[in-house]
Formats: structure tokens, C-alpha cells, sequence
């Protein structure tokens, strides 16, 4: 948890399960609520982060090491909270961030195999005791998301994974919100959107984020 005045918000997800659109939901719930609103990405929110984005995701560099992709993660993410993120909670706004940590469990943890201790010593070292105050998984089979993701653009470097490699994802996050639930939510993202973001109203009321 952030112990800021400013709400720390994460949004996480496998592809295609709509984080794009729900996010400017939450950014428009966050708005209401009368604070300023930062919304960033990761890996990105920085030139240098936007930079190691683009490395990270480019056919390129197909075949780089489980270890490397780790460390550019955390790489963009420190110097995301020392430009972006923690002046913009120390400065009383809200942050809105599309994918952090919870991303990195999930992706190079559950997908690639890394050992969750090293990513909790990185975690530990990058950030601190900072946590988001609230992070929401949007969930959906993987099938579904694949095919709505493939309906939208050409798949990356990490999107190019097999059904399998997304599937250890997915559970990942699904443990992640049984290991955090008081700080996690889970949202059924393969329903109707209109539900999709009354459950997100209500996580985020819940949560004390919104009144």
C-alpha cells in the first residue's frame, strides 16, 4: 500500500481482455472523485522506458534470455517510479498505471519460469515498501483473449507465446489475487462490457478508492 494521498491503481491482464477501454473507465471513475490523475504504462512511461518498451517487444530480439527480459523490466521500472510515479502520489494525484509488478510475476515468473524469489528481491530493492493500493486483474479464458487480441493488431515478441506459456499467466495472476486479496481484485472481463465495468465500479468502491 502507498501511504500517500494519492490512490496507487494498477491494471493487469493477458491480452485482449480490454484493459485499453476499461482503463479509461477507471481513469474517468478516478477523475470524479475531484484529484488529478496520472495515467502511464509499463514497461514505458518514460523516454527510457519507452525505449527498453520497444526492445522488449521487437521480433528483433526473439531469443533474448529470460533474465535479460527481468532486468529490462525492472530496469524501466525504477526509473518509471523516480520520474513519474512517486512524484506524481508525493504530489497528492492519482496514478492509473496500465501493468506493473504483478505483470512481471505473471509474465516472466508464471510464463518463463523465473524463480519468484528473484523477482521479490528486485521488487524489494526497486520499490521500496511502495505496493499499489489497489490492483485489478481483468480475466478471461485464454482463447478468448487471443482472439480478440489477434483481431486487433500483429502480435509482438511476448504476444507470439503459445496458448500454454499465456495459460501459466493467467493462473499466475489468479494466485496473485489469492495470496494479496486485500489489495487485488479479480474482474470476469468475458462478459458484456457494461458488466464488466459495473464490477469495476464496485471493486473500486469497495476499495474505498471511489465513494
Amino acid at each position: 500500500m502507498s501511504h500517500y494521498t494519492g490512490k496507487f491503481i494498477t491494471l493487469e491482464g493477458i491480452e485482449g481482455v480490454g484493459k485499453t477501454t476499461n482503463r479509461e473507465y477507471i481513469r474517468s471513475l478516478l477523475e470524479q472523485t475531484g484529484i488529478p490523475c496520472v495515467e502511464t504504462r509499463e514497461p514505458g512511461g518514460t523516454p527510457l522506458g519507452e525505449a527498453l518498451r520497444e526492445m522488449l517487444l521487437e521480433h528483433k530480439h526473439d531469443g533474448m534470455s529470460s533474465d535479460a527480459e527481468l532486468l529490462m523490466m525492472f530496469a524501466s521500472r525504477a526509473e518509471h517510479l523516480h520520474k513519474v510515479i512517486l512524484p506524481a502520489l508525493e504530489a497528492g494525484k492519482n496514478v492509473l498505471c496500465d501493468r506493473f509488478t504483478e505483470a512481471t510475476y505473471a509474465y516472466q515468473g508464471g510464463g518463463r519460469g523465473i524463480n519468484d524469489r528473484k523477482i521479490a528481491e528486485l521488487e524489494n530493492w526497486v520499490q521500496g515498501e511502495l505496493r499499489p493500493d489497489l490492483t485489478i486483474i481483468l480475466d478471461a479464458p485464454v482463447e478468448t483473449g487471443r482472439d480478440r487480441a489477434g483481431r486487433r493488431s500483429e502480435p509482438d515478441r511476448i504476444e507470439k507465446e503459445q496458448n500454454d506459456f499465456f495459460e501459466r499467466v493467467r493462473q499466475t495472476y489468479l494466485q496473485l489475487q489469492n495470496h494479496y486479496p486485500h489489495r487485488i481484485s479479480v474482474v470476469d472481463a468475458s462478459v458484456a462490457l457494461e458488466q464488466v465495468q459495473d464490477q469495476i465500479y464496485h471493486v473500486m468502491k469497495q476499495h474505498g478508492i471511489i465513494d
